[in-house]
């Protein structure tokens, strides 16, 4: 299996359909989660539909570059979510979410393993491996936030 095969079965399943690391991913954790309890504030912790959101920015903006074009997400922006005031935004919002996700997994298998260590867009950002693991890295981060707001709200 190539390495590109590899990173991008790791990243389904921490998005969407893999049991070995977590026991959980992304959708199973998200395919009870009401509108109310997703924009249900904890604390000073973000909410389920800002995480959700937030971990959708950065998968989009990877596939915009993916797909030949510039990197134009931005950290500043990261956490900027539309408001969700009913159960049809957030399916909306999952549904990006599950759509870039497999996006992102069909680009990245198609990605010849040589283009791995090619710098990614800018020097500063190192190559297309570190920001593709990162991603993976970034994704189960916040997957164990929102497992945990998720039993927090529950109880």
């Amino acid at each position: 299996m190539s390495s590109t095969s590899q990173l991008a079965k790791r990243f389904r399943e921490v998005m969407l359909d893999g049991l070995w690391i977590a026991n959980t991913n992304f959708k199973d954790q998200l395919k009870d989660v009401s509108w109310e309890q997703a924009t249900t504030k904890v604390g000073s912790l973000n909410t389920i539909a800002m995480l959700t959101f937030h971990i959708d920015y950065y998968i989009a903006g990877l596939v915009n570059v993916f797909e030949g074009g510039n990197l134009e997400i931005r950290d500043e922006y990261s956490f900027d979510l539309p408001p969700i005031e009913s159960q049809k935004h957030w399916e909306e919002l999952l549904n990006k979410l599950w759509n870039d996700s497999e996006k992102f997994a069909n680009l990245l298998e198609q990605m010849p393993d040589s283009k791995m260590n090619e710098v990614f867009v800018d020097e500063k950002y190192g190559t297309y491996l570190r920001n593709i693991d990162g991603m993976i890295e970034h994704a189960y981060y916040h997957l164990g936030q929102v497992t945990l707001i998720k039993k927090i709200l529950k109880n």
